[in-house]
């Protein structure tokens, strides 16, 4: 029964398949807020789960627009084409971020993250 508001970023876990694209399978993750983190509300649905994101190293990637799956997995390929073979990172997940409403028409921020390994 707790409302905590939206917040950002909203992070997506996609699972690449060969081709690049999204597998069926993603993770949506969002932040719970500052207030909120000692204690957070208990979810009503099960599905819903509360983890605890681990600190972590990443190679970053931003863009602006209403992102879709076509977007982030462009973007993606970019930045792996950009670091090339010697960076090492996951290869079976990335992140894909975007802090903004709906609503916000200009200057929206999205992001691509591969976890440092």
């Amino acid at each position: 029964g707790a409302g905590m508001g939206m917040t950002a970023p909203v992070s997506i876990t996609a699972f690449p398949a060969e081709d690049g694209s999204f597998q069926q399978k993603v993770k949506v993750s969002l932040r719970i807020p500052s207030q909120f983190q000692d204690n957070p509300p208990c979810p009503s649905d099960e599905s819903i789960k509360i983890e605890e994101r681990q600190g972590m190293t990443i190679y970053s990637t931003q863009f602006g627009g209403y992102a879709k799956e076509v977007d982030y997995v462009s973007y993606a390929a970019k930045l792996r084409s950009a670091l090339g073979s010697e960076a090492a990172y996951r290869k079976d997940f990335y992140l894909c971020n975007g802090y903004d409403p709906p609503m916000k028409p200009y200057g929206r921020r999205n992001e691509v993250w591969f976890v440092k390994e």
